[in-house]
């Protein structure tokens, strides 16, 4: 059983995507974030940077007490290693896909995360960061659609931790002023994507 807590943020449905499409039995445990439950001692003690999501793993593969694991790369390579699922044992495929996931948790989240915040929540313009970040939102699109033009999939042609990380940014691209028809191969993935039955039921606990 995978306690998973989680709110309705790109980052939170990355891991319900796992769950959902890996089949492992989860409770989902929301965290109030605009009521600060991320600050709660409890929270800090499975997820040290206050952010969701984070996993407890009650049973771990190798028999020992539960274990914790917050950051959500860390958690779907640790999801994946343990259902031995959607990451290729592989040598070639398997650094393909950790070298797309790191790609995706080091620039392409935290970039549109930016550009989110700048575009959506800033109490006022700020129209260098703006511009800023519109600009780094497309040059990371291209990378993703030059990537997906010679590929069915980000790291190849099997469904990898890579797309789960990535699609739910994708996701909101109508909020970071983006339009997919300029990006015709992330277009296509996303709606491959988004037509997985997986990924329909982890969208659904956002609106239960």
């Amino acid at each position: 059983m995978i306690d998973l807590y989680y709110a309705p943020t790109p980052n939170g449905h990355k891991i319900s995507l796992f769950l959902e499409e890996s089949g492992l039995p989860y409770r989902l445990y929301r965290i109030d974030m605009s009521a600060g439950e991320q600050f709660k001692p409890e929270f800090l003690a499975i997820s040290p940077n206050n952010k969701i999501p984070a996993i407890v793993d009650h049973q771990p593969v190798d028999g020992g007490a539960p274990i914790s694991v917050f950051e959500s790369g860390a958690i779907l390579q640790y999801l994946a290693e343990k259902t031995g699922k959607f990451l290729s044992p592989e040598l070639r495929e398997r650094t393909l896909t950790l070298e797309w996931l790191t790609w995706q948790v080091a620039g392409f989240g935290p970039m549109l995360g930016q550009n989110h915040h700048f575009t959506q929540y800033a109490p006022q313009p700020v129209p260098y960061a703006i511009e800023r970040f519109l600009q780094e939102t497309r040059r990371l699109y291209g990378v993703l659609n030059r990537q997906l033009e010679k590929n069915a999939y980000i790291a190849g042609e099997n469904y990898s931790i890579a797309d789960i990380a990535t699609y739910p940014w994708v996701a909101a691209h109508e909020r970071q002023r983006i339009d997919l028809a300029e990006f015709p191969a992330v277009r296509n993935w996303f709606e491959r994507v988004k037509s997985r039955p997986a990924t329909q039921k982890a969208y659904a606990l956002a609106q239960a």
